[in-house]
């Protein structure tokens, strides 16, 4: 079986990387003769998942103003108001490489949460003109992200993945028959141990990852994780590992956190990694902290699956539905609006502290069924050929 994952925007996401990474490696596990391909728009930043097949160059193509191309695109788009020739010029690096597979994913976890995806939308068609297998892998999209075209192009889809319950019943509602359950791939993703930094402390480190996504939609929420970094370093004695997991231009997680490290780099108790690491040495640090506070989900998720006791910032119904799937509630999950209100940071952060038993013996009970949830991806995918 050949298989192609698109709608990746490259590994400098190192949560995009840890869907590639997992999905190619559990692809391969339970599919005999598998082979998978990746199309990227940044193809040089996948080149460090080896397991790959094969990278081609998926970024948009750019119609040059006053060619041929651009005029037959401005009279389909004036005359029939159709978008398709002109999306199949852009997005031609993705479909020309249709014929050659057997199966295509649609990968990257939340991608239908940010409005309508035209481009996407004319790639599925493209897939299922050619008699493709279409399949949405590991979703999470919101009942405020559903719209009439969207549910159109879901409709075309051979299988559709929701890796968490609230997206599963929010498309089973909307009469959706192609829907089955799995869990984020990234649950199964190996980690990699390197040597420990300087001022860590082994078992008693706490994680902190924020980002400049939730900073932008929450003005106030700096200051409040600044009031919460002060609390830990006041009431406890342990060290604070601040941790990048995007460092993508215009949304770098180190560009923040770097502000927090000049800080209170002082106390000595205060340590930031590296802006470099690939999704399985993040995950290989992770492993090792004694409790997580985390505002990228695969970060979350690198917690989790390690049975280290994790608080989520500004949700999503990502994260929204995948606590609510391992604890049976929204454990520990704050909404950006609740992320400037400091008292409510440290009171939850106290809560995750005094809980810390109770959390990693749930996480040790529902981990191993999350991942079978994983596994039933492939399952669900193999049926299909």
């Amino acid at each position: 079986m050949k298989i192609m994952m698109f709608a990746h925007g490259g590994s400098q996401n190192r949560g995009c990387e840890a869907i590639v990474r997992s999905s190619t490696a559990i692809l391969k596990e339970r599919i005999s003769e598998a082979k998978v391909y990746l199309a990227s728009t940044k193809p040089d930043t996948d080149k460090i998942i080896a397991t790959l097949d094969g990278i081609y160059d998926g970024s948009d193509l750019r119609i040059k103003k006053y060619s041929y191309e651009w005029m037959i695109s401005a009279l389909r788009v004036k005359l029939f108001k159709d978008e398709s020739y002109a999306l199949g010029k852009i997005h031609h690096n993705i479909i020309k490489n249709i014929n050659g597979m057997d199966v295509i994913l649609s990968i990257g976890g939340d991608n239908y949460c940010y409005g309508e995806q035209p481009g996407w939308y004319e790639i599925d068609r493209r897939v299922k003109a050619q008699g493709k297998k279409l399949v949405l892998w590991g979703c999470s999209i919101g009942e405020e992200d559903m719209t009439p075209r969207k549910l159109e192009d879901l409709k075309l889809f051979d299988l559709i993945l929701p890796r968490e319950t609230l997206t599963y019943n929010m498309l089973v509602s909307k009469g959706l028959k192609n829907v089955k359950l799995c869990a984020d791939p990234a649950f199964t993703m190996e980690k990699e141990e390197l040597e420990l930094p300087i001022g860590w402390q082994e078992g008693n480190t706490i994680g902190l990852n924020f980002s400049p996504l939730v900073w932008k939609r929450n003005k106030q929420s700096q200051s409040a994780v600044d009031e919460l970094i002060k609390h830990v370093l006041v009431t406890t004695d342990m060290t604070i590992a601040l941790t990048p997991h995007v460092i993508m231009d215009g949304n770098n997680d180190n560009e923040v956190l770097s502000g927090y490290y000049e800080a209170f780099k002082h106390t000595g108790r205060v340590i930031l990694l590296p802006d470099n690491l690939t999704a399985i040495q993040y995950k290989g640090y992770i492993a090792r902290m004694r409790f997580f506070i985390g505002a990228r989900t695969h970060a979350t998720i690198a917690a989790y699956s390690n049975y280290v006791p994790t608080m989520v910032l500004g949700y999503s119904v990502k994260s929204k539905g995948i606590a609510k799937d391992i604890f049976g509630e929204e454990k520990l999950v704050l909404g950006i609006d609740e992320l400037s209100d400091s008292a409510r940071l440290v009171g939850k952060c106290d809560e995750m502290i005094r809980e810390e038993k109770e959390i990693k013996k749930k996480l040790k009970q529902a981990i191993p069924s999350i991942q079978k949830m994983s596994y039933k991806a492939v399952e669900y995918l193999s049926e299909l050929a």
